[in-house]
Order: structure tokens, then C-alpha cells, then sequence
């Protein structure tokens, strides 16, 4: 009796062996680096055929353009519902940073030059949420919630719209797209989880920096060194969590299985769907100086001031950061999918 249960458990240990050994070298055949040994560019160098910035950039707007009234109905709605939970920047903030800004701009800079810098000191302060207003821990989950949401609802559009299919309508788009929730608000975990190195290295520059510890050239140069790192180490895991976000929300997947199916698109060219990424941030900026600064330079004037120009302004431009943002990854996924090079 005690040799069979010995001999069962020998067969169970194996067989869990023969399994865990089969998905380690299924791994390392995905994977052309090795830890501690140079890679040839011959092994791990993947093509990829994808049109210049500007050419993808002018692809992503013509989808958008496609189906203009459905995505505006979307970011009608995704900004209502923002309105709703988040509110409107603090405008007395606003006016409040406004005025500071003005008067001390008066004292060190002249001419025409002075009204620029003035208005970019005020846009610099909007990018960095200095007006946002604070949030319950109630309003924080459902920001998520929609933000989740809205992202589910932006990737099954332009699914159906990059499938060809005519006459698509929000209202599908809304009780249609909510099936993976779980599954992605996990993928949002593991992305917010990897973006912890870059916190801990914006938290250790502010330390440093209120007790002014930069004297030291030495500690300075190691300093920057760990920071350094530390947000390659953000930068490179978030890539393909990116990516994840969008394969999480195909039928039946898990998202272990969408981590992993990311991976291995990313492998080989990370560096330049990175790269992609990062002219979507740069996009993204510049539509809204071009909004926003215009605007900040009407507010100015004397019977504006008490009108909430740019917080409406910024609430729309979230919402259509939302449908830029989305469908360009989403395209840039469906040009890594096409790409049939193998990863090795």
C-alpha cells in the first residue's frame, strides 16, 4: 500500500517535471537572450514593416475621421461621465495659480516674450494636475471603473470598424464590450504594479532634492545612475503590458495568456513600439498646447476670468485623449499581429 501511494506521488512529481521543463524551453524558444551572454544582433534583430511617424499618425486619423460622429458621440458621453464622477479643475486654483503666475512673470521677464512664458508656466501646471480636484476614495475607484470602461468600449469599436463592418453604434459598443472587466482591470494592475520603479525614482528625486543633496558630485552621478535604471526597468516592462491591454480584450482570453501573447509580439522590437508609444505621448502634448494655451490666453481677459474655459476645455480634451490614445495602440497592435517575422 505505502508503495503505491510512493510510486503515485514519484509519477505526479515527474509529470509536473515533464510540464514545468516543456514551458521552460517553450519559453527560451520565444527568447533569443540568455542571461549573462551577449546576443548577437543576428538572433534577436525581427523586422517589422511599419510606415513613418507622420504616415501612422495620418493612418490613426484617418480611422478616427471614419466614424467621426460615433467616436463624438463617445467622447460626449466618456466626458459626461467624467464631469460626473471627477468634476471640473478647480477653477479658483486656476485663477488663483493664474495671478501668481502673472505677477511674477511682470517682475522678471518684458515684452511680448513674457505673455508666452506666462501662459506655459499655466500649461505646464494643467499637464501636472496642479488643479485637479481631490478625490474621495469612492471617486477614484469609479474614475478607474470608467476609465476601464471606456477603454473596453474604445477597443471593441474599432475592432468592429477595422473589421469593415457597417452601422456600428455606441449603444452596442457599451453592452457589448464590458465582458472582460476582470481580465483587464488585472492587466491594469500588473502595468500599474511594473510602474512602481518609476515611482520609488520620482519619490527618491523629490527626498533628495527638499534636502538638497546634490553637492556631492559622486553621490550625484550614482544617484542619477539608480534612477536611470530604475525607469528603463518601468519603460521595458510596460511596453508589452500595453500591447496586453488590447489582446486581454479578445473572446476567451486570460491574462496570463495576454502577457504572455504580448510578449512575444513585442520580442525583437520593443525598442521601437517604445518608441511609437512615446510619439503618442509627444502627440498628445502638442494637441493639447494647442488648445489649451489659446485658451489660457483668452481666459486672461477681465470679463472671462470667472468662466471655466479651461477646465471644460481640459475635460473634453481627456475624453478625446481617450479615443486618440486608444486607437492608435490599438492600430499599432493590429500592425504587430500582422507581422508574421518570427521572434528568433
Amino acid at each position: 500500500m505505502a508503495a503505491s501511494k510512493k510510486n503515485k506521488w514519484n509519477k505526479s512529481i515527474k509529470k509536473q517535471l515533464t510540464v514545468a521543463k516543456k514551458k521552460q524551453n517553450d519559453f527560451l524558444k520565444r527568447r533569443p537572450h540568455r542571461s549573462f551572454r551577449l546576443t548577437r544582433r543576428r538572433d534577436y534583430k525581427r523586422n517589422w514593416e511599419m510606415p513613418g511617424y507622420w504616415a501612422f499618425t495620418n493612418e490613426v486619423g484617418t480611422v478616427v475621421w471614419s466614424q467621426k460622429w460615433l467616436f463624438f458621440k463617445f467622447m460626449l458621453l466618456y466626458g459626461a461621465f467624467s464631469f460626473v464622477i471627477v468634476g471640473l479643475l478647480s477653477q479658483d486654483n486656476y485663477k488663483l495659480l493664474q495671478e501668481t503666475v502673472n505677477s511674477l512673470g511682470a517682475n522678471v521677464i518684458a515684452g511680448e516674450l513674457s505673455t508666452l512664458v506666462q501662459n506655459v508656466a499655466i500649461f505646464s501646471g494643467v499637464l501636472g494636475g496642479a488643479f485637479n480636484p481631490t478625490l474621495t476614495e469612492a471617486q477614484q475607484a469609479y474614475a478607474g471603473l470608467l476609465f476601464l470602461l471606456g477603454w473596453m468600449t474604445m477597443v471593441w469599436l474599432l475592432r468592429q470598424t477595422m473589421a469593415g463592418h457597417k452601422n456600428i453604434k455606441l449603444r452596442d459598443g457599451l453592452y457589448s464590450s464590458g465582458a472582460p472587466l476582470i481580465a483587464t482591470f488585472v492587466i491594469f494592475l500588473v502595468v500599474l504594479l511594473q510602474m512602481l520603479p518609476l515611482a520609488i525614482a520620482l519619490i527618491a528625486y523629490g527626498a533628495a532634492y527638499s534636502v538638497n543633496v546634490f553637492g556631492d558630485v559622486l553621490f550625484t552621478s550614482l544617484f542619477w545612475i539608480i534612477e536611470l535604471l530604475l525607469m528603463v526597468i518601468s519603460l521595458y516592462w510596460i511596453t508589452s503590458s500595453i500591447v496586453a491591454m488590447v489582446v486581454v480584450t479578445l473572446p476567451g482570453m486570460y491574462p496570463l495568456k495576454a502577457l504572455k501573447a504580448s510578449s512575444d509580439l513585442v520580442i525583437g522590437r520593443r525598442l521601437r513600439v517604445l518608441y511609437r508609444l512615446g510619439w503618442l505621448c509627444l502627440t498628445i502634448i502638442t494637441f493639447w498646447a494647442v488648445v489649451i494655451l489659446p485658451m489660457i490666453a483668452i481666459n486672461s481677459l477681465v470679463w472671462l476670468q470667472n468662466i471655466p474655459l479651461v477646465p471644460l476645455a481640459v475635460t473634453i480634451l481627456s475624453a478625446f485623449s481617450m479615443v486618440w490614445a486608444s486607437s492608435y495602440i490599438y492600430i499599432l497592435y493590429r500592425k504587430l499581429v500582422s507581422d508574421e517575422t518570427p521572434t528568433a
